[in-house]
């Protein structure tokens, strides 16, 4: 090729970008919106393929972006290291997957988000994983169920009955029976809770949540040791469910409010709970915060700096009560989701839970007219207004 002849058009718009080097630090970590990385040497791809030295190939492999957000997850959750995906259900799929095999048997929580639930009943079995599930609440038959199991699984705060796990003591179990322990935090969050003090080797989280925290993204994280990093990544390499870097960025936007939002949310939370306690077309209401929560004590112990934004509570008429008030809220959505800056609601038997048969979500303590609420940021005086005009016309 000619050195000294200017390269053509299309030559030029391909290859002419530059990434421009600058010295100067800035607020946030920069998206690297690229799918692959380019190499100087083909030696130089092979070893990083391999990851026998540092860098990045292809993003479903790794990013810059995504590890920003991995090491940021880790710090706050206090494990060595993390790994993103593309959703939270992803995240579940990759662990399990991971931890059991065919012929291994997973001890679970019944007490689970309905998608979980149907991951275990429906799916994992077709693999022949078996899936016992137990009383999280019931220590001597969740010490009973671990022998020779894979791993247990539980939820912190359990979706969406709002129930809390004894962490502490669920940990000890495991640790005895040598058994890994993996938890949902996603109701917590991280700034509430950080399982792995309690022996918890996997901490999951649905980063569409409360770490997102803006219902504008899509995403999972799993908190662990670098030798369990190391092993998802194998999982989740050959079977997709990478996050992408916007996603990753938006991440860390979320959870530099944490902090702020998660005590907002959980004082409004509250204040919604004692209101909805103290009215009479309202049968019960579950929320740790209040005296009355089976787990309140459980709670306290666990969850020192609040008790979250998730409650629920069963209307007085059951399902059509149930109904009719979500239908009379003006300010709170009926929409899927939790732990954004909006109040969701949503009918959980019929929604959120929909995978579970009756006897399943009764055994769970679902109630067919349970509401749950995903409190969100608006100003408390204007949603307690709105729960309660609403509650009128239920």
């Amino acid at each position: 090729m000619d050195e000294g002849r200017r390269k053509g058009f299309a030559t030029r718009a391909i290859h002419g970008a530059r990434t421009p080097r600058i010295e100067q630090e800035t607020p946030s970590v920069p998206i690297f919106q690229t799918s692959t990385f380019r190499f100087e040497t083909a030696e130089e791809y092979a070893e990083t393929i391999s990851f026998r030295r540092p860098g990045y190939t292809y993003t479903r492999d790794g990013n810059p972006t995504l590890r920003a957000f991995e090491l940021l997850m880790a710090d706050l959750e206090e494990t060595e290291s993390a790994y993103s995906f593309a959703s939270g259900m992803a995240a579940i799929h990759t662990v399990l997957t991971t931890l059991a095999a065919a012929g291994d048997r997973i001890v679970a929580s019944t007490e689970l988000y309905g998608g979980t639930y149907s991951l275990m009943a429906n799916v994992l079995p077709r693999y022949s994983i078996e899936v016992s599930f137990v009383n999280p609440h019931d220590v001597d038959a969740v010490a009973a169920a671990l022998a020779g199991a894979k791993l247990f699984y539980v939820e912190t705060i359990a979706n969406p009955n709002v129930t809390v796990s004894d962490l502490e003591a669920l940990g000890g179990l495991c640790r005895e029976a040598g058994v890994s322990a993996v938890v949902d935090n996603t109701f917590a969050s991280p700034y509430l809770c950080n399982p792995v003090a309690f022996g918890f080797s996997h901490v999951i989280h649905s980063a569409t949540k409360y770490i997102g925290g803006h219902h504008d993204l899509i995403g999972g994280v799993v908190c662990t040791t670098g030798e369990g990093m190391e092993a998802l990544r194998s999982t989740v390499i050959e079977t997709g469910g990478t996050m992408a870097p916007l996603e990753a960025w938006l991440c860390m936007r979320g959870l530099a409010t944490l902090p702020l939002r998660m005590e907002r949310h959980g004082s409004t939370a509250q204040a919604l709970a004692e209101l909805l306690e103290a009215h009479p077309k309202v049968e019960r209401v579950h929320y740790p915060g209040l005296a009355s929560h089976p787990q309140h004590e459980v709670a306290e112990r666990l969850l020192p700096k609040g008790f979250g934004g998730m409650l629920a509570f069963e209307v007085a008429g059951g399902v059509e009560a149930g109904m009719r008030f979500c239908d009379a809220l003006e300010l709170a959505w009926v929409a899927a989701s939790l732990g954004g800056i909006h109040t969701l609601v949503g009918h959980a038997a019929s929604t959120t839970h929909r995978q579970m048969d009756p006897a399943a979500r009764r055994a769970a303590g679902i109630g067919d007219g349970l509401i749950r609420v995903s409190v969100g940021l608006e100003d408390p005086e204007d949603l307690l207004d709105d729960f309660g005009r609403a509650l009128e016309k239920a």
